[in-house]
């Protein structure tokens, strides 16, 4: 893995290239629960909240795009990483399931508040209050929640 704590340190997980039983899918999962890092009650955030450029602009007039906000693509691919290792055996297979759940809740769960709020689906949300952000009315990959809310 690499040193930032971020989606780019979950396309394992997601893509779901690790063996069922490797200890790092097991430390994965773990790191993925910590609310220090990508964890929150709405979704999982682009970068960890330890990374020195977390919601840091990227120049004067550049927002941070991606330094922390919460992207509903990448939280869809992480749900189907997790769904596919919650039914793998191995031993971490209680804990995906878990993950999972929990993660398509909060995510489908903002959304839905969000909607009801301010009539829109946004292109990405808040990783602190969960508001949505960024270009509305967005049904790109924010449309995704809908495919979670199928499971849900």
């Amino acid at each position: 893995f690499i040193d930032t704590f971020g989606y780019v340190s979950l396309f394992p997980l997601a893509m779901k290239l690790l063996p069922a039983d490797s200890p790092l899918l097991g430390k994965l999962l773990n790191d993925l629960e910590n609310d220090e890092l990508l964890w929150t009650a709405y979704g999982l955030r682009s970068l960890s909240k330890r990374h020195p450029l977390y919601m840091k602009y990227n120049t004067e007039s550049d927002p941070p795009y991606w330094r922390g906000a919460i992207w509903i693509n990448m939280n869809y691919l992480v749900v189907e990483g997790l769904k596919y290792y919650s039914v793998a055996p191995g031993p971490y297979n209680q804990l995906a399931d878990r993950l999972r759940r929990s993660l398509q809740s909060n995510i489908v769960s903002n959304v839905y508040r969000e909607y009801t709020r301010s009539g829109y689906i946004w292109e990405s949300y808040n990783d602190v209050s969960g508001k949505g952000q960024g270009t509305h009315p967005f049904t790109g990959w924010s449309a995704l929640t809908v495919l979670l809310m199928d499971e849900h």
